[in-house]
């Protein structure tokens, strides 16, 4: 027997169910009635936001428009028990907030002059409008979201906002970090284990394949290389500001965390033809001079900087992988000649590190290791947003939460020219 729609808000979750079956949803049956037990009112309260968002997040675009219509239809059927209910009927709310170009103001205080929906999404939400030349609803409508952590995030629909102002953070923070770890790496110097007392650790794969002289400095072509596609993919990106701050914010992680493991524990020369020996560098300005010229050289040995001790963990394998992973992951599926050349890269410049005998393969294998990780990780939470939900998911990724607040969602890929010359290039790429 069909459930009847004079008494949705006395619906079950079984006749919430049969409705939905009988709408053509049979398939999110089971996450929408079982999983999150909705019944009748929670049905008429239900949003194409609570649709697309966590905890549900539905991902077929046609699902979502589908059945946000039929939640609309039946809303509109049920005005009276919308009433009854505190929520506003459907037909009182604006549809297809255009973006005007004139007349907005952000609005995320709950001053007067705003046009609520009158209900609060299940994950704390709440959408607000309003409009900075007169009450109600008019064109240059500004979206927005009070979160239940009390943070406000604001955005134009269909637009990312750059934020600039926290890139430069971000590069200020990796700034710092790589200056810090050029004077942890001269404190590592002076503390490398005598080769006499400590020689090298067995190792499989350096004791099974013979060393190759010019192999570390393929190694660094191979970072090279991957470093120039990255920049012209960032330059050609239409939110390069968002890919950078992640870059910079994820390689700084990195590295702090290298300081860490490379300062606790000295592990021996990996092999015989390393000249190292525990060097002093004098007093503290000797060593920040030092310090000075590992960063200026970007701790490569194409310029000439010759560093020892300091192996838990690969940095050479970090960036060459975080350079990989940015670069396939910003790029179209399509794009499989780059993604290849990007891969080939990667596991070639890891060969040569262990062909060149510099680093340990515990060392590079550990870098690869936590450098994936920690990307997957971030851009799985960042595209998901269920940080939202976790309080303590912002307690111990503080930094995390702070960059990524006001990014809705995966960052798509579009390009365009960002100069206004050449003609040709601006009308070739957007």
């Amino acid at each position: 027997m069909a459930p009847s729609k004079d008494s949705v808000a006395a619906w079950s979750c079984k006749q919430v169910a049969q409705w939905l079956h009988e709408e053509g949803f049979g398939e999110y049956e089971e996450l929408l009635c079982t999983q999150h037990r909705l019944d009748g009112p929670s049905l008429l309260a239900l949003t194409e936001a609570d649709l697309r968002g966590p905890p549900l997040g539905l991902m077929v675009l046609g699902d979502i428009k589908r059945l946000t219509l039929a939640l609309r239809h039946l809303q509109r059927q049920n005005q009276a028990q919308l009433e009854e209910l505190g929520l506003r009927p459907p037909d009182s709310l604006p549809t297809e907030p255009s973006l005007g170009p004139i007349g907005v103001e952000w609005s995320c205080d709950g001053a007067d002059r705003r046009f609520n929906f009158g209900d609060r999404l299940s994950n704390g939400t709440e959408l607000r409008l309003r409009n900075g030349d007169r009450p109600g609803y008019s064109p240059g409508v500004v979206l927005c979201h009070t979160h239940s952590n009390g943070r406000c995030r604001q955005h134009l629909a269909g637009r990312l906002d750059p934020e600039v102002w926290k890139t430069v953070i971000s590069s200020i923070y990796v700034f710092l970090v790589f200056g810090f770890t050029s004077f942890v790496m001269v404190i590592v110097h002076e503390r490398v284990p005598d080769m006499r007392t400590y020689p090298p650790l067995p190792d499989i794969f350096l004791d099974s394949v013979p060393r190759i002289p010019w192999a570390f400095a393929m190694a660094e072509a191979c970072g090279l290389i991957l470093c120039y596609m990255f920049l012209l993919i960032l330059l050609l990106h239409k939110h390069r500001s968002i890919l950078f701050r992640r870059l910079c914010s994820l390689m700084g992680t990195v590295f702090l965390l290298r300081c860490c493991t490379m300062f606790v524990t000295s592990l021996s020369v990996p092999g015989q033809h390393l000249k190292c020996a525990s060097k002093t560098y004098g007093d503290t300005w000797g060593k920040i001079q030092r310090a000075m010229a590992i960063w200026s050289g970007f701790g490569m040995t194409l310029t000439g900087v010759q560093t020892c001790g300091d192996y838990m963990f690969s940095g050479h394998t970090v960036v060459i992988t975080l350079l990989n992973f940015f670069v396939t992951e910003y790029t179209p599926q399509t794009w499989n000649l780059i993604h290849t050349i990007s891969w080939v890269l990667n596991l070639f410049g890891i060969f040569f590190i262990l062909a060149a005998h510099e680093h340990y393969s515990i060392d590079v294998f550990i870098a690869f290791y936590i450098t994936t990780r920690l990307f997957l990780y971030y851009h799985t939470l960042a595209n998901t947003r269920a940080y939202q939900q976790s309080r303590r998911a912002r307690i111990w990724f503080p930094m995390f939460s702070f960059f990524e607040c006001n990014v809705n969602g995966p960052v798509p890929n579009q390009y365009h020219w960002p100069f206004n010359k050449p003609a040709f290039m601006k009308t070739l790429i957007g």
